[in-house]
């Protein structure tokens, strides 16, 4: 068995489980019930306070601090948790908090590269393999499907969702939700079309993106309203699994979506 190594002065409570070939460097802290995925590597000066759960092979650099308290007003204390995916890289001063009583988890998955002085907020759903640049900063029950890209100092609106292989650009205001599959970025947001060059790079089919793209036509380039444009496409266009998740993420949407 690979052997972990601890530094001697960094400090962990008793409940803590550390696995295999761990690295914890100096003066880090790992509260009550935090778990760590063999492989994982710890740098100085992070703080780990609590009920967090970190997966294999992840990277925590120096001074985030993760699994803080929610700041939010309605958090009385409850116990609840953060759950962090396999081989998640988390850079520099990262605030990583644990969800409230409403869902009982801040979730990241898997592959994901959290940047300097990001911040994710109680009872977000963070995706896999999403890269989140320099401090992006999230209110609370955000969702970010997998895959997505969103650029440095992004402010992303409490509740608001962003769809699978989208790509948001830096120092916009996420107010409404983002589509799967779109590029969107400014303030006040806008789409730029299709992240064409991403789904490519992805290894979606000529006919998927052909689909994808007539469906956005319909959807936010032609006169027809949402309803109108969504029961066209489910009409006219082949089936897909990416299709549907498309036209329903839209349908589904409580805050709106960007256009």
């Amino acid at each position: 068995m690979l052997e972990t190594q601890i530094h001697p002065t960094a400090v962990i409570d008793d409940s803590a489980e550390i696995g295999p070939d761990v690295t914890i460097g100096p003066y880090a802290v790992l509260g009550p019930n935090v778990r760590v995925g063999a492989g994982t590597t710890i740098a100085p000066h992070v703080h780990i306070m609590r009920d967090t759960t970190l997966g294999k092979g992840c990277s925590i650099h120096h001074g985030a601090a993760i699994g803080g308290d929610p700041q939010d007003l309605k958090y009385g204390g409850e116990q609840t948790e953060l759950v962090i995916g396999d081989r998640t890289v988390v850079r520099e001063f990262v605030t990583l908090n644990r969800g409230t009583h409403a869902n009982g988890r801040t979730q990241i998955g898997s592959d994901c590269l959290i940047m300097a002085y990001t911040h994710v907020a109680h009872d977000c759903i963070i995706g896999d393999k999403v890269v989140l640049a320099n401090a992006v900063n999230m209110g609370g029950h955000v969702t970010i499907e997998d895959h997505v890209i969103v650029g440095g100092m992004t402010a992303v609106h409490q509740f608001a969702r962003i769809g699978r292989h989208a790509f948001v650009g830096g120092m916009s205001a996420v107010l409404k939700d983002v589509a799967p599959y779109v590029k969107a970025a400014e303030n006040p947001i806008k789409l730029f079309g299709l992240n064409s060059v991403g789904l490519q790079r992805r290894g979606f089919s000529d006919e998927t993106r052909l689909a994808i793209k007539r469906a956005f036509r319909l959807l936010f380039r032609s006169s027809l309203n949402i309803t109108q444009a969504i029961e066209q496409a489910r009409a006219e266009l082949p089936d897909s699994p990416e299709l549907r998740h498309f036209l329903e993420f839209i349908e589904t949407s409580e805050r709106g979506v960007v256009v």
